[in-house]
């Protein structure tokens, strides 16, 4: 992944950030243009003040400016006010069709997926008319390419901003207020995702992974979703598993085809797969997840997750168990 699809607005991946960025882009060189040419003239008053200076010691006195100057002056103030008016004019009306281009109404059989935002992760739920075709994952969003997808956005604590940079603008969750942002990603790639709006302690580490793929590669994906958590293939995995089920972690996690049901927490029906744990703030392996296992606070302050005290054999159990879970 390059340092520009990592996250980068005005790098896009996706029709409406495309028109977002061709909006900054025109904001860019007409302001950089006036910049320019009052940078210029400023100079050049600069270098004629400079000069007739240096010519006389003594302060030069300068006639009663005539009624022809002043009119002469009067028409080039009044041009360039006209010229600025005409300018910021035309900068709205570029906007006013960029906010009609990126918010125009969405295909009806648009992907369908609802983020919920949460202190400090994001639950990500595919939707589905049937409710056991429902897929439920967390901090990493797959949407295929070419599809129109709708995003479903809400919070269920406090005021969360959803940016993901390479395929949208920013779009707020307010508690109580659910609300809705659509788009169609138009490459392939990995992208980073993060909330926008200070939300508490570690607002700055609630991101996410978006992977926009071939909709072959995110019909497979999907479909594996679906799937409940594969049976454990040892001895190793299985006393994982009973681990898992025995501690406080059915408390806060659901685990597909197991007792695990609660909704605190991720789901973790499939945690193997996913590139990132703690809300994208530490890659998925298997010293950082024993380290989050053990004691989440010490690695992300704030988070809710309580420690959990476990032998060195149950943990590495639960481990076997948790790093099968694809």
């Amino acid at each position: 992944m390059s340092a520009a699809d990592f996250q980068s607005a005005l790098n896009p991946a996706a029709s409406e950030s495309a028109h977002i960025t061709h909006l900054w882009w025109t904001f860019f060189w007409v302001t950089l243009v006036i910049f320019a040419l009052v940078a210029i003239f400023l100079f050049i008053a600069i270098l004629r003040n400079i000069r007739r200076s240096s010519g006389d010691p003594q302060p030069p006195i300068l006639p009663e400016p005539t009624q022809a100057s002043e009119n002469r002056a009067t028409k080039v103030v009044s041009a360039l006010v006209v010229i600025t008016v005409l300018i910021l004019f035309a900068l709205l009306i570029g906007d006013f069709f960029t906010g009609n281009a990126i918010y125009a109404t969405p295909d009806p059989k648009a992907l369908s997926i609802k983020i919920t935002g949460h202190q400090w992760w994001w639950e990500v739920e595919y939707q589905d008319p049937q409710p056991s075709e429902i897929v439920t994952t967390a901090n990493e969003i797959h949407v295929p390419v070419g599809k129109p997808v709708k995003l479903e956005l809400q919070s269920s604590d406090v005021i969360h901003s959803f940016w993901v940079p390479n395929i949208h603008g920013k779009k707020d969750l307010v508690p109580g207020h659910p609300t809705t942002t659509w788009f169609t990603a138009r490459r392939t790639g990995e992208f980073r995702g993060q909330c926008a709006e200070y939300c508490g302690e570690q607002h700055a580490h609630m991101r996410l992974v978006f992977v926009a793929e071939a909709p072959d590669a995110f019909s497979s994906w999907l479909a594996a979703q679906k799937k409940s958590a594969p049976e454990p293939m040892s001895d190793s995995q299985r006393r994982g598993r009973d681990v898992f089920l025995a501690s406080q972690c059915v408390m806060c996690h659901t685990i597909q085809g197991t007792k695990a049901r609660a909704t605190l927490g991720p789901d973790l029906t499939h945690i193997a797969g996913r590139k990132m744990i703690a809300a994208g703030e530490l890659p998925n392996t298997r010293g950082y997840l024993a380290g989050w296992i053990l004691n989440a606070s010490a690695l992300k302050p704030g988070v809710r997750m309580p420690p959990n005290q476990l032998s060195s054999d149950d943990l590495n159990s639960l481990l076997d168990y948790l790093e099968s879970l694809k």
